[in-house]
């Protein structure tokens, strides 16, 4: 009996044993972690095209008396005038950023001061002439901007994939510059030019958004393709064209009238940044 009892006994555990086996774990199952959502970073080279609107803000040109007889019209020359011009400018871009991430406390994850270099060079659609009667006399003037282009560094702020910046530095361009006398007998009595690459300074600011991969505009689909406005500001300095006599009507001498060569440029444009992220 007590061999029946045991052999029962054991039999039981077994079956228990293999019967708890076979119930559905109580053990909560692991719980899913996305995986970290990537931070834009600023850091890396980029280049791009832009185009926009150019406009001459003040053109101041002054003409003084000079030799020969040069010195007599000087009642029939227009001292000083102000002009403007306007036209299209399009051209392309190179930089490289650097991005401290985090730096200045606030903005969140991809936040923090970003610093970079950019030269672009664009085409400037500026020519203009103008023409004034003075003392029975008619002075033209023709002024224009050829080309533009500059070498500036940035710094600004990133709020994760929007960035506000400042820039500035130098700036060369292609400048023309032509006056004419015409006088009492209808033929241009004194005449100058001048074309040549001018120096200065840029300097402006602007906005930039890393475009999401669903827009339109992003066609390379990736998170490394940026657009931005950009504003700048650019001084050529002056130039001096000599308005040598012709011979006509008797004229002799020459003159010399003074160019100021600034403007403004406002502007969007696209950028490839290599790297994603």
């Amino acid at each position: 009996m007590k061999k029946i009892l045991t052999a029962g006994l054991v039999l039981a555990t077994m079956s228990g044993a293999a019967l708890a086996a076979d119930l559905p774990s109580r053990v909560a199952p692991p719980v899913y972690m996305p995986p970290p959502v990537p931070v834009f970073t600023w850091t890396g080279g980029y280049f791009g095209i832009n185009a926009g609107y150019a406009f001459d803000s003040t053109t101041r040109i002054n003409t003084f008396n000079g030799t020969g007889s040069a010195t007599g019209v000087g009642t029939s020359r227009i001292a000083r005038y102000t002009s403007s011009a306007d036209g299209f400018t399009g051209g392309g871009q190179v930089g490289y950023n650097f991005q401290i991430p985090g730096f200045g406390g606030f903005g969140g994850p991809g936040s923090g001061i970003v610093f970079g270099v950019e030269a672009d060079a664009a085409y400037t659609d500026l020519n203009r002439g103008n023409t004034f009667s003075y003392g029975g006399r008619t002075t033209t003037f023709r002024t224009g901007l050829d080309y533009l282009g500059t070498v500036r560094g940035r710094v600004g702020y990133a709020f994760n994939q929007f960035l506000i910046y400042g820039t500035g530095g130098f700036a060369y361009g292609g400048t023309n510059n032509r006056a004419t006398f015409v006088g009492a007998n209808n033929l241009v009595n004194y005449s100058g030019s001048n074309s040549d690459m001018a120096t200065g300074y840029a300097y402006g600011g602007g906005i930039e958004y890393a475009l999401p991969t669903s827009s339109f505009l992003n066609f390379f689909k990736s998170s490394a393709v940026t657009i931005k406005a950009e504003y700048l500001h650019y001084d050529l300095g002056r130039s001096n064209v000599t308005v040598a006599a012709t011979g006509n009507n008797g004229s002799a001498g020459a003159y010399t009238a003074h160019f100021k060569n600034d403007g403004d440029l406002a502007r969007v444009g696209l950028n490839y940044k290599f790297g994603s992220y």
